[in-house]
């Protein structure tokens, strides 16, 4: 086993988990909840956006974020059931990652700027913060079935990985 995800890194994920989750089922029914929720989102995306640049090795952009060709060839390898080894994010993991990044700041930067005095009821604020939120849930969704398709391709426990923070080394 070797250590891939830093504690820093498996925190962020877990929290921005739950903070996704509690804003999103906390919207229009607990105010208060739901911005907390939000700022804390806007806090850990900070986080990320740093630990992107000076984190550890996998925890960088750099080792995950791949170009848009890449990332598609890697898809329908997929499709075939090839699926390769990678430590960190495979290209797949590293479009979502960063496409989560924007949907999150777009979504979170809508809603603050809802509760302000320039933008508070203005249609096209509200309509963005609403469009770009129900994306990041399906995006939740697709992020949460592509790492069980990846377990079982690749016979691993991803979960577990992210939780513990540790990987097989090799395939065995």
């Amino acid at each position: 086993m070797v250590e891939v995800w830093d504690l820093p890194l498996r925190i962020f994920h877990w929290a921005l988990a739950a903070s996704v989750l509690i804003a999103w089922f906390s919207a229009n029914l607990l105010d208060t909840v739901h911005e907390i929720a939000g700022y804390t989102v806007i806090v850990l995306i900070a986080f990320r956006i740093v630990s992107g640049f000076t984190g550890t090795r996998y925890a960088r952009f750099r080792s995950f974020v791949r170009p848009l060709p890449v990332v598609l060839r890697y898809l329908g390898q997929i499709a075939c059931g090839r699926t390769g080894r990678y430590l960190g994010l495979n290209p797949a993991g590293g479009a979502m990652s960063v496409v989560f990044l924007v949907l999150l700041a777009v979504s979170t930067i809508s809603g603050w700027m809802q509760i302000t005095e320039r933008f508070f009821g203005v249609d096209w604020v509200e309509r963005l913060h609403t469009w770009s939120s129900n994306l990041v849930l399906i995006l939740v969704v697709v992020h949460v079935l592509g790492v069980l398709l990846m377990c079982a391709l690749q016979k691993e426990n991803l979960v577990r990985a992210m939780i513990t923070g540790r990987k097989r080394a090799r395939d065995e």
